[in-house]
């Protein structure tokens, strides 16, 4: 790599630091190339990238970002998972260090936030944006759906105790 390239990588890794939601890192010693591929291709179809970090580099990006906290995580073998939302790089990470040992997870950054191997598997449990969102519309459609029974109930009763004279005359 040479040094028009290290620069190009620090700044990306910069705009990573300073525009993720969140970001993993983690020890990947012992993980063959299916497996990172597995973990790639997971995290992308999240919406989440995964990059394999020289610590060096890693360390100069970090300076002057609100994450420059991480900066003691960056040590051996290290690769980052990131996302924009702060919940799905940390469910990805989490998931597949379950299926693989060889994944250690260091820690991580939320913001200005620095997490240890805990707070990354905490983060992992809390439900996505996107689970949220769904939450919030149905808590706002439930009352709307309950209003327009209670609305419609009266009519139906007018209706069945019409219906029903109508079918008593009817008898008669």
């Amino acid at each position: 790599m040479d040094r028009a390239e290290k620069r190009e990588f620090v700044a990306e890794l910069n705009g990573v630091f300073t525009n993720a939601g969140s970001v993993v890192v983690a020890h990947y010693a012992g993980l063959t190339v299916a497996q990172m591929n597995d973990l790639r291709s997971r995290m992308r179809t999240a919406g989440g990238t995964v990059k394999v970090a020289k610590n060096r580099l890693a360390k100069i990006a970090l300076q002057g970002t609100e994450s420059e906290g991480a900066a003691s995580l960056f040590e051996g073998q290290t690769l980052i998972a990131y996302c924009e939302d702060p919940v799905t790089a940390p469910k990805i990470a989490v998931e597949f260090a379950k299926v693989s040992d060889k994944l250690v997870i260091l820690g991580g950054a939320m913001g200005a936030t620095t997490l240890d191997a805990d707070g990354v598997k905490a983060l992992a449990t809390m439900p996505s944006i996107d689970e949220l969102r769904a939450k919030i519309v149905g808590m706002i459609q439930t009352p709307a759906t309950r209003i327009a029974q209670i609305v419609n109930a009266p009519a139906g009763a007018v209706a069945r105790v019409i219906g029903a004279h109508a079918r008593k005359d009817e008898a008669a």
